[in-house]
C-alpha cells in the first residue's frame, strides 16, 4: 500500500485536551474503486498545489473549535484519524467513470488534466433545501477537514460536483486556493444593497479583510473597520477602508456587553444617525450587539462570525421597534457565489486581486509556506504574525 503525507488529528495517540496544532502522517494514498464504492465514480483525485488556511483550523489548531462534530464523524465512520483542510486549488490526475458524463458536456469542464478549486460542503443533493437550491443549508451536509477527509495533503478524493474550474490565466493559483473564504464574503456583500451606504465591518480576519474590498467594490461610500488588533487594521485601511476603531481590552461583568466608545465613535462619523449596513465577521457575543447598536433604524445587520453558547440582546423590544433586517449568512450559496466570485476576482481593472496577494498575502513572504518542510514549532509561529496562511504542496 503506497502512502502520502497529511496533516492530521489522531483521537488515540493526540488526545485533543493534552496536543494542539497538526501532525504530519503518512495515510494511505487515496484511489477510486468503483466495485467497493459506487460514489467514486462521481469522485476525482486531486493533486494538491495549494492548501489555504482558514479560521476554523486555526480553531481546530487549538482545539477550541469543532471537538465533537469531529469526534462524532470519525466514530460513525469507524476511524480515528482525520485529515485536516478545505481550501485548496490542484490538478485533476484521476476520474471516475462517469465525471465525464456528468461534468464535461459545458464550458464548466471538470476532468483529467482541469485545474480545481471547490467548495468545502459536500450536500446531499436530496433533502428539502438541496431541492429548493438552496445547498448552502443542506441538512446532511459534510464539512471537507471537519466531518469528512479534508485536504492538506499530497493527494485527495473529493466529489466532483463539488468542483469549480479554474482559469490561471486569469486568477492566479494562490488565490484560486481561497476561492471558498473569499466567497463567505462575497456570499455577506450580496445580502444587501451597498451602492452609496455606509458600512460598519466588525472584525477584520481575513472574511472580514475581503468584505472591505468588496464593500467597496460594491459601492459603499464609506466603510468603517473595527478590530482589536492593530495590524488587522493597518491592513484594512491599506485595503480601502475610510476609518478604523480599535476595540480597548477591557473587564466587562457580562462577555455579551457591546462597547459604548465603538458606538460612540461610530455614531460619531455617521452624524448621529448610525451606518446603513454593519457585518459581523468576529463571533464574540459582545461584537454581535456592537453590530446591532451601531446600525441605524432600518438598517441591515449581516451576521457572520461564529461562537458556541447563548448569546444576549439586551432591550430585545427595541431590536425590534428599530425595524432592523438580520441577516445570518453560512457558507457560500453554490455555485451562484463561485460565479460572482470568479468574476469579481478576474476583473483586473478593480485591483481586488493584487490587493488581496500584496497586502493581505504579502506576496507569500512568511504566509506562504512548504508542506514538504512543514515544522509545527515554526508554523505556529507564523499563524500567530499573519491572517491568512497557505501551504504550498505541489510546485
Amino acid at each position: 500500500m503506497t502512502t502520502v503525507r497529511a496533516l492530521t488529528f489522531d483521537t488515540k495517540e493526540d488526545g485533543w485536551e493534552t496536543s494542539k496544532g497538526f501532525t504530519m502522517r503518512e495515510v494511505p494514498t487515496p484511489t477510486l474503486d468503483e466495485e467497493k464504492n459506487k460514489e467514486d465514480a462521481t469522485s476525482v483525485i486531486i493533486k494538491v498545489r495549494y492548501a489555504g488556511l482558514c479560521g476554523s483550523d486555526r480553531g481546530m489548531w487549538y482545539r477550541n473549535a469543532f471537538k465533537d462534530m469531529i469526534h462524532d464523524s470519525l466514530k460513525k465512520q469507524g476511524k480515528t484519524t482525520r485529515i485536516f483542510g478545505h481550501e485548496f486549488v490542484g490538478e485533476i490526475v484521476e476520474a471516475g467513470s462517469m465525471v465525464g458524463t456528468l461534468y464535461s458536456g459545458s464550458d464548466r469542464k471538470i476532468g483529467v488534466g482541469s485545474l480545481v478549486s471547490g467548495d468545502s460542503h459536500v450536500t446531499c443533493g436530496n433533502c428539502y433545501q438541496c431541492r429548493l437550491g438552496e445547498a448552502h443549508v443542506c441538512v446532511n451536509d459534510s464539512i471537507l477537514g471537519i466531518s469528512i477527509d479534508g485536504i492538506f495533503a499530497e493527494y485527495v478524493k473529493v466529489p466532483a460536483k463539488n468542483l469549480w474550474p479554474i482559469d490561471e490565466t486569469k486568477v492566479r493559483p494562490e488565490i484560486a486556493a481561497i476561492f471558498d473564504p473569499f466567497g463567505n464574503a462575497v456570499h455577506a456583500c450580496m445580502k444587501a444593497d451597498y451602492r452609496g451606504k455606509s458600512v460598519a465591518i466588525l472584525g477584520c480576519g481575513p472574511i472580514g479583510l475581503f468584505s472591505i474590498l468588496l464593500a467597496r467594490n460594491f459601492g459603499a461610500s464609506s466603510v468603517i473597520a473595527v478590530d482589536i488588533n492593530p495590524a488587522n487594521l493597518q491592513m484594512a485601511k491599506e485595503l480601502g477602508a475610510h476609518e478604523v476603531i480599535q476595540i480597548e481590552k477591557k473587564q466587562k461583568a457580562n462577555e455579551w456587553q457591546h462597547d459604548p466608545e465603538v458606538v460612540a465613535r461610530v455614531m460619531e462619523l455617521t452624524g448621529g444617525v448610525g451606518v446603513d449596513i454593519a457585518m459581523e465577521m468576529a463571533g464574540p457575543f459582545s461584537s454581535v450587539n456592537n453590530s446591532i447598536e451601531v446600525t441605524r433604524r432600518g438598517g441591515d445587520v449581516i451576521l457572520f462570525g461564529i461562537k458556541d453558547g447563548d448569546a444576549v440582546i439586551p432591550k430585545f423590544s427595541r431590536f425590534i421597534v428599530r425595524g432592523l433586517t438580520i441577516h445570518n449568512v453560512i457558507g457560500r450559496e453554490i455555485f451562484a457565489t463561485w460565479q460572482t466570485t470568479e468574476r469579481v476576482l478576474a476583473d483586473k481593472s478593480n485591483g481586488i486581486q493584487d490587493k488581496i496577494w500584496d497586502i493581505i498575502l504579502k506576496k507569500g513572504k512568511g504566509t506562504v509556506v512548504s508542506f514538504a518542510d512543514y515544522d509545527k514549532d515554526a508554523f505556529e509561529k507564523a499563524l500567530n504574525e499573519h491572517p491568512k496562511m497557505m501551504f504550498k504542496i505541489h510546485g
